[in-house]
């Protein structure tokens, strides 16, 4: 399929839907609640807006400084995020009040200065919740992420290595939103753990070296025993996956493509392998190939698998692998996508899950996409505390 197509059919469907969920919060937020024609255009005016706006924005926040335009788009990414919560309340709020209405069943419709009290409480109510559930997402969102500590048994790993730690950082999406100050906090939050090893396991970016390289180098300062290691998210490759493995090599992190190591000495050690992302054949590259990352792989030795996407665990669980590390879902990030992602990947939507002697443990990654929020799924670095099988 034509990558125009594949766009296309993204994009006109959620077009539609943001310009249904915009026309329908106008008509109960503010033109069943007021007659006021001055207060009626003004709410036309900024729904109308916050619609183009969340469309374009980055397009938007091209037209002005920079400075400028990183708040415009952090406002306008917000304004996002709150209208699905505002859209949540409001649908919620309006089918309970039909529930009632057909429970009761009243003789006679209310009278019309009823109809328009209860309007408007509804519109406050469904305001204020959507508005607090909103802020509290963003305070979520730029709030470090925790750190989450994961002690797993990895079959086969020599009693030397017993409590070696391995930081994971994934899904960090630096971007027009999150920058070199958000780089160099989450760098440090890595370092302060003193790890074995980190591991950054794709989706790293959103833009191009050009732009983002002055915050992306950064990660230059991270540091661990063994070192950092960096396998391909499906973002990377929309922004140009071969520039960015460059990069990242030049910082002194190591680039896993297809391809396994040995971590530790003669005395004791164990394979790290990373596969490129699961989606990447979808750009013209060759893609995940776990036979190729895994040639002249003893099976007998223990060993950590890096890949973006928890797909393909159940054949890395075949293959033997004792760990693998995924992100990808972001948890789901806000509520109700944690439902939605649970109902799609399972139990590999977030957390530790074990598959025969095969772990995977998917994060819920330190960024974040789209409307700059965190509801019902914080962002988190995680510590794999690696112990014998």
């Amino acid at each position: 399929m034509p990558q125009w197509l594949r766009m296309a059919l993204f994009l006109v469907p959620v077009t539609t839907l943001l310009a249904v969920a915009h026309v329908y919060l106008y008509r109960r937020l503010v033109r069943d609640v007021t007659p006021s024609r001055a207060l009626r255009r003004g709410g036309m005016g900024l729904f109308a807006g916050g619609l183009v706006g969340s469309l374009g924005a980055r397009m938007v926040g091209a037209m002005f400084s920079s400075e400028v335009a990183w708040w415009t788009g952090i406002a306008l990414l917000v304004w996002m995020g709150l209208v699905l919560y505002l859209l949540m309340f409001t649908l919620g709020l309006d089918v309970v009040r039909s529930v009632l209405a057909r429970v009761r069943r009243a003789p006679e419709p209310p009278s019309p200065e009823r109809r328009a009290f209860l309007a408007r409480g509804m519109a406050a109510g469904a305001t204020v919740a959507g508005a607090t559930v909103s802020s509290f997402g963003a305070w979520r969102a730029f709030h470090p992420p925790d750190v989450r500590d994961i002690p797993v048994r990895l079959p086969g790993l020599p009693k030397a290595l017993e409590g070696f730690t391995l930081v994971q950082l994934t899904d960090i999406h630096i971007g027009g939103v999150l920058q070199r100050r958000f780089v160099d906090e989450l760098v440090a939050r890595a370092n302060a753990l003193k790890p074995d090893l980190i591991a950054v396991t794709g989706d790293l970016v959103d833009g191009t070296v050009p732009e983002l390289g002055r915050y992306v180098g950064g990660f230059g300062a991270l540091r661990a025993r063994h070192g950092a290691y960096f396998v391909t998210g499906n973002h990377d490759y929309y922004s140009g996956v071969e520039a960015w493995t460059e990069f990242v090599r030049g910082l002194g992190i190591t680039v896993l493509r297809n391809r396994t190591v040995s971590i530790g000495d003669a005395g004791a050690s164990f394979d790290l392998i990373g596969v490129d992302d699961w989606s990447a054949s979808r750009f013209g590259e060759p893609g995940y190939d776990l036979d190729a990352a895994l040639q002249g792989r003893r099976p007998d030795r223990a060993s950590v698998l890096l890949a973006h996407q928890p797909s393909n665990f159940e054949v890395v669980a075949q293959r033997g692998l004792g760990l693998q590390l995924s992100g990808h879902t972001h948890g789901g990030q806000m509520f109700p996508g944690n439902v939605v992602g649970h109902l799609i990947w399972g139990d590999q939507n977030a957390g530790l899950s074990q598959l025969a002697q095969s772990h995977l443990y998917v994060s819920r990654g330190c960024g974040f996409v789209g409307p700059p929020m965190r509801v019902a799924a914080p962002p988190e670095i995680a510590r794999i505390i690696l112990l014998p099988g």
